[in-house]
């Protein structure tokens, strides 16, 4: 599986962005989806995941944020909305063959970063 993030970009604080990760290859559906982002100097961490059982978010975006996917486009999605300067990172989306999880090693395949800078 490829994965091919984009959708990042430069917004102010209360802005929207949403960000799309493809991916090729088969059987899509049955892998779980999640999203990250780094922000330099720090790990990385989970944002927002998505599967067979559910959504998820990590607390500081519930609320603000939204994970989907279409199946049929083999696409992920993340609405971002109410974006905050502390938001600012490089987000990646990531594909794991079984759970979504919060832990960065249980993605097996991993898209490029976008980049999303939000100013105050």
């Amino acid at each position: 599986v490829q994965l091919q993030a984009c959708g990042g970009g430069l917004v102010q604080a209360g802005g929207s962005l949403r960000l799309s990760c493809a991916a090729s290859g088969r059987a899509f559906s049955s892998y779980a989806m999640g999203w990250f982002r780094q922000a330099p100097g720090k790990a990385r961490e989970f944002v927002s995941g998505i599967g067979g059982s559910g959504t998820y978010y990590t607390d500081s975006v519930k609320g603000r944020f939204t994970i989907s996917r279409d199946n049929a486009k083999n696409t992920a999605y993340l609405q971002m909305n109410s974006l905050k300067p502390e938001d600012t990172a490089g987000y990646y989306c990531a594909a794991a063959r079984y759970l979504v999880t919060g832990a960065v090693g249980n993605y097996d395949y991993w898209g490029q970063g976008t980049q999303v800078t939000v100013s105050s």
